[in-house]
């Protein structure tokens, strides 16, 4: 699978494990920065994964910042984009079987090394379920993307 990383400088530290452990279990990244800890702006590197996966060069996307929130926010406001904030695996998964996300969100500040990777590997081996209600509520909130 191709996957699009992204951070701010608070989730620099955190990027490259997440990055090499990615390789490790045979998926081609792509990064598209920041490649410091020096401060910089979240948006920007929001907006640079999502064009990855909306212009289809990507399939999923993997956002950090210090809390996940900034980038879950800057990301939704993509439209075709469904990224989630989260800091268990039951929600990283089930936002894919449920929700059909295809951006991870999640905080440095708020999880560590360890719970980042299992965070990443519940997200990026569950699987849209695409079938009952959860089509017509994905349906429904593309819907109202189209409205706004």
């Amino acid at each position: 699978m191709k996957i699009v990383i992204g951070c701010d400088h608070a989730g620099y530290a955190i990027k490259g494990a997440v990055k090499d452990h990615l390789i490790a279990k045979g998926h081609e990244v792509v990064d598209v920065g920041t490649n410091s800890a020096d401060s910089c702006h979240y948006p920007v590197y929001a907006k640079a994964a999502c064009k990855k996966i909306l212009d289809g060069e990507c399939e999923l996307g993997i956002l950090i910042c210090g809390t996940g929130i900034g980038m879950s926010i800057a990301a939704n406001k993509h439209n075709g984009i469904r990224a989630a904030c989260c800091s268990d695996t039951f929600s990283a998964r089930l936002t894919r079987e449920h929700n059909d996300a295809n951006i991870l969100c999640f905080g440095e500040r708020v999880v560590g090394a360890g719970l980042a990777l299992e965070l990443v590997d519940a997200f990026i081996n569950a699987e849209y379920m695409n079938s009952g209600n959860h089509v017509t509520r994905v349906a429904m909130l593309s819907e109202i993307e189209k409205e706004n």
